[in-house]
């Protein structure tokens, strides 16, 4: 690789490191992402050792949340407050913005001036900071799609310059970037500092086109002028992101090659850094990529997803959790399904996520909990009609969001699952 004079970019801080020394199928494909045949003897055990008891699952009452004039919404994070941040298409629906659900009333958090903007991951800051990613005017200069791109959807999806944002009291701000273009925030907690990738100006030979730059986890800090630290890489990597932070600033994400700038061969290595900044691999289930921590909780239990040997662009993968006690083990898939994504863990170790058939027809989201998973949709009210297709996070009072289906109109909503604890 060459480096290269920085990319103008009037976001670019002055850079300092986060411990450490400076060093996810396409992305097109990372929406879909996760997990193969589960029916072999070896998936016998996804659930990993035997419960030491028989779960006793909620029941919940489910409700559609408002979208912002379009026909696809979905809720990616709720916090302890229950403000659910996602994205909800306008009228329309070529465009997608970021959107906040409180008490039932969905806000426009807007963009940073482009056409599109979305809360991807689930943020857990509980003091009113939200992140997520935002299109600028500015086009993007190198052609590169972005990691971003897979998370837009629409005609509008590319061409822009993409950065992370934070928006707080009504206002949303980019957060700055390594000397590069684009940048990408996922979580964020108390302390207010913020996680996610930035790009530098270094070309890369193991980019894929159109990706051409070089990507880093960092962290941001959001009480301190936004100040930018990079994360450490796993030995011998060069490009990297991080997806989620605790309380405590323990972070997880993934370290590998620059390659299409999100998921496959970027996801080499699932990593878990600790608040001093070293770094620890946290294993995988076989298969050399795809291997991506989405959650981590107060206890340091990490969820995510894998990759399957036998699946190298990452059509099946698996739900993963990983403790320090038993180390990374599948969650295993719904009865019938082949591919499953964790997305959500809380206090309770409760996990949440997403189930499918082979061919993506029939996906559904699931609860996992003391080694079994269950249908979501076994557990809701009988007179809500919708198919609960993806659970995107779960707070610590138990209460869920992600996205669900009308059957007959096609509709996808944003919802909220409140458990009734038997009442």
């Amino acid at each position: 690789m060459t480096p290269q004079k920085p990319v103008p970019n009037s976001q670019s801080p002055n850079i300092t490191h986060y411990g450490g020394d400076d060093g996810y199928r396409s992305w097109i494909v990372f929406a879909i992402l996760i997990a193969i045949a589960l029916g072999g003897a070896a998936y016998a055990l996804a659930a990993g050792p035997a419960a030491e008891k028989e779960p006793s699952f909620d029941t919940y009452h489910v409700s559609d949340l408002p979208s912002l004039g379009g026909t696809n919404s979905r809720g990616n994070s709720i916090n302890n407050r229950d403000w659910i941040g996602g994205y909800s298409t306008q009228s329309g629906n070529q465009t997608r913005h970021a959107a906040l659900w409180r008490d039932g009333v969905v806000t426009d958090l807007g963009t940073l001036g482009g056409p599109n903007s979305s809360v991807v991951w689930n943020v857990k800051n509980n003091r009113g900071l939200m992140v997520g990613i935002a299109q600028t005017a500015t086009p993007e200069p190198l052609g590169e799609a972005w990691s971003s791109a897979a998370f837009y959807g629409g005609p509008f999806a590319v061409g822009y310059i993409t950065l992370g944002f934070a928006w707080e009291n009504g206002h949303m701000r980019g957060l700055p970037t390594l000397g590069g273009n684009n940048g990408f925030a996922t979580g964020a907690n108390n302390r207010g500092l913020a996680v996610g990738w930035a790009e530098n100006a270094c070309r890369d030979a193991t980019c894929v086109p159109p990706q051409q730059l070089q990507f880093r986890p960092v962290v941001w800090d959001t009480q301190h002028n936004d100040r930018i630290s990079q994360l450490p890489l796993f030995r011998g990597d060069t490009s990297g992101a991080a997806t989620a932070i605790n309380n405590s600033s323990a972070v997880v994400g993934i370290s590998g090659i620059c390659d299409q700038a999100v998921g496959r061969h970027t996801a080499k290595h699932a990593v878990l850094w600790d608040n001093k900044g070293g770094v620890t691999d946290l294993g995988n289930l076989g298969a050399q990529w795809w291997n991506t921590p989405t959650a981590i909780n107060e206890r340091g239990d990490v969820v995510g997803f894998a990759g399957d040997p036998a699946f190298p662009e990452g059509d099946y993968l698996h739900a993963f959790i990983w403790t320090k006690a038993g180390g990374i083990r599948p969650l295993g898939a719904l009865p019938g399904h082949v591919h499953s994504e964790a997305y959500g863990i809380n206090e309770r170790r409760q996990v949440v996520g997403l189930s499918c058939d082979a061919d993506f027809a029939d996906c559904r989201a699931f609860i996992w909990e003391d080694g079994q998973m269950r249908d979501l949709n076994d557990l809701k009210q009988p007179s809500y009609v919708g198919r609960l297709e993806q659970a995107k996070d779960i707070n610590d009072q138990g209460e869920i969001t992600g996205r669900a289906i009308n059957p007959a109109t096609g509709v996808r909503t944003a919802f909220d699952a409140t458990p009734t604890h038997g009442n």
